[in-house]
């Protein structure tokens, strides 16, 4: 045995008393691992992360057969010990050899608690709508939680490490892959932000970070993580993990939820104690380099149960909100669709095919937030609210820079506000080397931003907030910010002119430090946001107008009018065009519309969109050799385009002017079919999509069933899914020689049919429906039974029966009954109650042989019926 096996060996047996953590390298104790160390009989389980693992393993196989050593990841460096009692935890931090030791993996859970999304609230709708080659295309992001449902319409073709057949916990995974990739194959809503990029599956069982190898393996550029455990304030293994990944892969951007626990306390940290704050659900949620996203509602307001920030260490967490009717999981797959879009933009525009640093993805995405809550930046909203068609506008125009500093080292970058500009914003982020586990303060290469305007006028300093725990409310203010990897500087109403955007080394102990920059100079004036040619307006239902306003409040009248009118009709007088929202009641009418805001002498128009419903497909029939389809007929609409699904989303399949639509056999090429309508030479938006295979119609018939399976009176009700080309149905009995038709109705007229058979006799009689079509075509319903039983009658089968096979007795429909069953010899063996139609009396235990049945009618009028029953072996 080496001489360092034996010095783990006599550390681990040693039998030392239990002291405080603090008295024996603190620092390297999870507050989770520091709190078993206090509990004499503790038996935890721990993840350690040790200088030398091979020595580390060597021993626990020679000297301690019992201690569980195994890999907690692909790290070898990082390993799970468990059954630890708590003098082992204590000596394990007094070791040289260990680095830190961490909780291991806990139970993580789903972070939505409602069900709700609205693509139109962060932009999402109108980046797709400026930018329509943006869908995410060659493009992979992973959902890192429970498994995807593989059979999901809305990710046909699109799926890369799902395998059929898997055991589906929950279907939050798949909302999420709706959220951020949905392909909108299922309708409207299954429409996600980036609806082509490709979806792959990973479990978080495993809080630690996926291998570099795996995720470079499927392309995974950005991965989202709608999931927490507990409040947790350190920065731990999964912390430090992440931050390490982020720097090794530099283009894979991890986007995690902040937690649905915003009226939480941290157990632990600086924080502790206090409501309401520093309650992020997870200390991965700790690292640097990545993203986390709070919930807001549609207006803008950070949901209460949304958790906020700081960081452990006071930096600002969480960093971005979006729209999170369901929680911060909802939020987060939003921020990480917009991400794809991002990244799409640069490799499309500029990048050459290469994928952005995950920093500029950041700084893109935080220059261009909406400022919502506290004035710039807070712990609750982070720099604001997300807006996709901001962050990609960003990329698409080229307002960024990238560049690299060392030690005291200084880049500088010009930019030129125009007269007139309402708001200058720029945003510096850079992806910072991991920590040491456990650190006091996360960062590590400290850079410095600072804007000086024309003619030396500044220099303006980042916003920053006061860690302290007597401060978290205080109002951001300008001063150099040493704790955060993103820093960002506004200025209100900049003078025209040339400005430096710098950026210093104010700490880089080691390589040069590289940075991205992103910056926004605002246009004065306003952009419609919704409605869009994207998604219709639903006639006579409320929905909320948006758009992007740069200026100071002012009042604009709101304006409609349906194309092809010349006049404008006014929807309210006066709006506040800095809410960026307005309620509105859109009319009951079918047609291709305009609104417009009229500010002084000024008219914003909107796009033209769509008032319509959207149309639902049904299934008139699916016979052998043909389907038949229909739709409601749109007012004003002059033709339909009919949409089949393809490899991976709808395609064109026929445009007609006829609200039916005929399909051989042939034509089909798979069951799935939606219509939009076509508006005066425009498409409207598709409608749900319809699957033939479970549309529940067969040929021509939807349902064909008794109304009574037990009756004196036989009636079948016959449901059909078109009258079109019918000819005539006919009802069938079975008799001794097959099938004979008892009732004909031709012309057919409705839909729905009750047929009366009064020459039915008592006991089992069985239907069925025959109908044939113009083109003498003849199809059949299913078969079904109808058992007539009138008054003084007892039905009993099969007879015989096998010893211990249930009978079916029937009596006469709604007459009680005293079932009571005898032997030969008149002993009474059991007795039951039955409802007098269709019961189930059970023979299990009994001989076989001959029995007796009586059945007694409750109220006491009527016959006492007996009959034999025969029990066979």
């Amino acid at each position: 045995m080496s001489r360092t096996s034996k010095l783990i060996g006599c550390w681990l047996l040693a039998a030392l008393p239990l002291r405080a953590p603090a008295q024996v390298a603190a620092a390297k104790l999870a507050p989770g691992v520091a709190a078993a160390a206090r509990r004499p009989a503790s038996a935890a389980a721990v993840r350690v992360q040790v200088r030398d693992a091979a020595a580390f393993r060597s021993w626990a196989a020679q000297q301690t057969p019992a201690l569980r050593v195994r890999p907690a990841t692909a790290a070898s460096r990082i390993l799970t010990l468990e059954h630890l009692s708590a003098p082992q935890i204590v000596a394990l931090a007094a070791s040289p050899l260990v680095e830190f030791i961490d909780v291991p993996d806990r139970r993580a859970h789903d972070e939505r608690l409602l069900n709700g999304a609205d693509l139109t609230v962060n932009s999402l709708v109108a980046a797709q709508q400026r930018y329509p080659t943006l869908g995410g295309q060659g493009l992979t992001v992973s959902i890192k939680e429970n498994t995807l449902d593989p059979t999901d319409l809305d990710f046909r073709g699109r799926l890369l490490n799902t395998p059929a057949g898997t055991v589906i916990q929950s279907a939050h995974a798949s909302i999420m892959a709706t959220l951020i990739a949905g392909g909108g194959n299922s309708g409207p809503a299954g429409r996600g932000a980036a609806p082509q990029a490709r979806i792959a599956s990973s479990s978080y069982d495993n809080l630690l970070p996926d291998a570099n190898i795996e995720l470079t393996r499927l392309g995974v550029s950005v991965q989202n993580h709608s999931y927490g455990t507990g409040i947790e304030n350190y920065y731990g293994l999964e912390a430090l993990g992440y931050d390490q990944q982020a720097r090794q892969l530099p283009t894979l951007l991890h986007v995690f939820s902040a937690g649905n626990s915003g009226t939480g306390t941290s157990p632990d940290g600086p924080y502790k104690g206090l409501a309401g704050v520093a309650n992020l659900t997870g200390q991965f949620k700790m690292s640097k380099n990545s993203l986390s996203v709070g919930a807001a509602d549609a207006l803008g307001q950070v949901a209460p149960l949304s958790s906020r920030g700081p960081a452990y260490d006071g930096r600002v967490k969480p960093e971005l909100v979006a729209f999170g009717d369901a929680g911060s999981s909802d939020a987060a797959a939003l921020v990480s669709g917009a991400a794809l879009l991002v990244q799409q933009a640069y490799r499309d525009q500029g990048g050459a095919g290469s994928l952005p640093p995950s920093a500029l993805v950041r700084a893109a995405l935080l220059n261009s937030a909406t400022d919502v809550g506290r004035p710039e930046v807070d712990f609750v909203s982070g720099f604001g609210q997300l807006d996709a068609l901001g962050a990609v506008r960003t990329v698409r125009e080229g307002h960024y820079q990238q560049g690299s500093v060392g030690p005291g080292g200084e880049q500088i970058f010009q930019l030129t506000v125009p007269p007139g500009a309402p708001r200058l914003k720029v945003t510096l982020a850079w992806t910072d080397p991991e920590a040491a586990a456990n650190a006091a303060q996360a960062l590590v290469n400290d850079l410095d931003l600072a804007v000086l305007g024309p003619g030396g006028a500044g220099p303006w300093l980042p916003w920053t907030l006061s860690p302290h725990p007597d401060s978290l409310t205080q109002p951001a203010r300008r001063r150099a910010d040493h704790l955060n990897s993103v820093e960002q500087v506004t200025l209100a109403l900049p003078a025209a002119g040339t400005y430096q955007l710098r950026v210093r080394g104010y700490r880089v102990p080691s390589a040069p430090q590289a940075f991205s920059l992103a910056y926004e100079v605002a246009p004065p004036g306003l952009e419609w946001l919704t409605p869009s040619t994207v998604r219709n307006v639903r006639p006579a239902q409320t929905t909320l107008l948006r758009w992007a306003w740069a200026g100071p409040a002012t009042l604009g009248r709101l304006e409609y009018r349906p194309v092809g009118r010349a006049a404008w009709r006014t929807v309210a007088a006066q709006v506040d065009l800095s809410q960026r929202t307005y309620a509105w009641n859109a009319p009951d009418t079918t047609t291709l519309a305009q609104l417009r805001y009229v500010v002084g002498s000024q008219a914003y128009t909107s796009d033209t969109f769509a008032l319509a419903r959207p149309l639902a497909v049904r299934v008139g029939y699916v016979c052998p050799d043909e389907t038949l389809l229909s739709w409601p007929a749109a007012p004003g609409a002059t033709q339909y385009q009919v949409y089949r699904l393809g490899a991976t989303a709808p395609e064109p399949f026929r445009l007609t002017a006829d609200t039916l639509l005929l399909l051989a056999a042939s034509q089909q090429a798979g069951p799935y079919f939606a219509v939009a309508p076509v508006l005066r030479g425009r498409e409207a938006e598709r409608g749900p999509t319809i699957n033939l295979a479970e549309a529940g119609v067969g040929c021509y018939i939807q349902s064909f069933l008794p109304q009574q399976p037990v009756a004196d009176t036989a009636r079948l009700v016959l449901a059909l899914g078109s009258l079109s080309g019918l000819r005539a149905v006919q009802l069938q009995r079975l008799g001794p020689g097959g099938f004979v038709t008892i009732q004909t109705i031709s012309p057919v007229t409705q839909a729905r049919l009750v047929f009366t058979d009064l020459g039915a006799a008592p006991g089992l009689n069985q239907y069925r429906v025959l109908g044939q079509d113009a083109a003498g075509r003849t199809f059949y319903s299913a078969t079904e039974a109808v058992q007539v039983v009138r008054r003084n009658e007892l039905l009993v089968f099969p007879v015989p029966a096998t010893s211990g096979q249930d009978l079916q007795v029937a009596g006469e429909p709604g007459v009680p009954l005293r079932l009571r069953l005898y032997d030969t010899l008149g002993r009474l063996l059991r007795e039951t109650e039955a409802n007098g139609a269709l019961n189930l009396f059970p023979t299990s235990g009994l001989r076989p042989g001959v029995y007796l049945l009586r059945a007694t009618p409750e109220a006491g009028s009527g016959a006492i019926l007996t009959r034999r029953i025969v029990l066979a072996e």
